[in-house]
């Protein structure tokens, strides 16, 4: 829908039925999430198609682009949450205060971030989980990625403050065309051009900058705020807010991002072939939780704007709407999943038996308790979008961080390879069991404080 006002919007977002509200708003978000996952699958997949160490420095590198995703999700949904709720109290001068400063903060901390790598790019490497054979790969595209630093952290920050002002189509545009790009640009620079491994990093570069520029016009339609400089007011109170929204973000894709490092370097010991195969998995997983995610983002800006507007019985029925739903959707994706495993792993790379027994064991081990997630990552959200940011810290810390990190040392020293292919679903599993009485707890609050109508 097009809205004129952010007064309309408000309304909007308030009063229409939620299953519709968030399935409005979801379908922009899924196909976002979906098509940047697809364009990080292609450089794998592209890649793939050259040997074993571009196809392993690709999967070694992804660790660090989760890095800059968790920064540009923790200024993003920090300053989104807070946005979405202001929104829904009526306080817009305080939200147009926020997205500034989330904004240029962001944009900042990506170029120091970019600064930094650059000057310790052999160190960060091996860090990061490359061997010595992986290595030139591995310095190849990190060099090139470094430079797409700033407009990936600023680029994520846009997206997300449309999609919390219920502007999910318009955030869906800019990120959408940036990843078309980088799919038309692969090919190009890494055959046509012979740049090998380096073109599918300057492939993604470029993308990264044009979605920025392309974000930066669709910020000004459907009123939404608009970004302005004489709005950047740092203060302690706004770093807060970001720091309370945003918090669980970092620690999800921060962790996420440890816990592939540890994972490559777990992998490594048993080879190349172990690491590009655990590679090709995450890849397919994190196209397979795009949807997921990209479903919880739909009910993200209905559950901020209910909760600041008071509405608790919509937050939570849009929250149980989201549950069903998508733990409908992950039983029947993990059993395609599991049956088509070896094909799926094939498709990265067909000719290296080993990363295809190693990427199926482990995609079939990972998928069985893949429909936890449908809990855990609702929960997640839900207390994220109503500033529960240390309970929201702690689930979204569990699977990736509290249990999958000790595990990932633990079980590969009793089962060798299988002890690391078995590794994301025993954290999941785990997981579960802190996320239940967490979100129950919250849950029993909203309940008690009465709906709100």
């Amino acid at each position: 829908m097009k809205f004129n006002s952010i007064e309309e919007k408000r309304v909007y977002m308030t009063e229409q039925p939620v299953e519709k509200l968030v399935c409005r708003l979801a379908v922009p978000t899924i196909m976002s999430m979906l098509v940047t996952s697809f364009y990080n699958m292609a450089d794998t997949f592209f890649v793939g198609k050259l040997n074993t160490q571009s196809t392993a420095a690709v999967g070694v590198v992804f660790s660090l682009m989760a890095i800059l995703q968790a920064v540009g999700f923790f200024f993003g949904h920090g300053s989104g949450n807070y946005i979405s709720r202001q929104l829904g109290a009526g306080n817009t001068e305080e939200a147009e205060k926020m997205s500034a400063v989330g904004f240029f903060s962001s944009f900042g901390a990506g170029v120091v971030i970019m600064a930094v790598c650059i000057l310790f790019i052999r160190p960060l490497a091996y860090a990061l989980g490359s061997t010595p054979t992986i290595l030139p790969y591995t310095v190849s595209y990190l060099r090139i990625i470094l430079f797409g630093a700033p407009a990936m952290t600023a680029s994520l920050v846009l997206n997300n403050q449309m999609r919390f002002q219920g502007s999910a189509f318009y955030a869906m545009i800019g990120i959408v065309s940036g990843a078309v790009i980088n799919i038309a640009l692969d090919p190009f620079l890494i055959f046509t051009c012979g740049m090998g491994v380096a073109g599918a990093a300057l492939a993604t570069t470029i993308s990264q900058y044009l979605s920025f520029c392309f974000l930066l016009i669709m910020v000004r339609k459907g009123g939404n705020i608009q970004i302005r400089f004489r709005n950047f007011k740092p203060s302690l109170h706004f770093y807060q807010e970001i720091v309370r929204g945003g918090s669980p973000s970092l620690f999800r894709q921060g962790l996420a991002s440890v816990a592939t490092i540890c994972l490559n370097h777990a992998a490594g010991v048993y080879g190349d072939a172990a690491i590009a195969g655990m590679s090709i998995v995450n890849r397919i997983m994190m196209f397979a939780n795009s949807a997921l995610i990209g479903f919880g983002q739909g009910f993200q800006p209905v559950c901020g704007f209910n909760y600041g507007a008071g509405r608790y019985k919509r937050v939570l029925d849009a929250f149980w709407f989201c549950v069903r739903m998508s733990l409908v959707v992950l039983l029947g994706l993990a059993v395609l999943v599991y049956v088509f495993a070896p094909e799926l792993v094939t498709v990265f790379r067909k000719d290296d038996p080993e990363v295809i027994a190693v990427g199926t064991a482990a995609l079939r081990y990972t998928v069985i308790a893949f429909p936890l997630s449908s809990w855990m990552v609702m929960c997640n959200m839900m207390l994220q979008s109503i500033g529960k940011g240390l309970k929201a810290s702690i689930v979204a810390s569990a699977r990736q961080g509290i249990f999958f990190l000790p595990l990932i040392a633990i079980l590969p020293h009793f089962f060798g390879l299988t002890g690391v292919e078995i590794c994301q679903a025993v954290s999941d599993v785990c997981a579960l069991s802190v996320s239940i009485p967490i979100g129950a707890s919250v849950i029993r609050e909203m309940k008690a404080a009465g709906s709100g109508d």
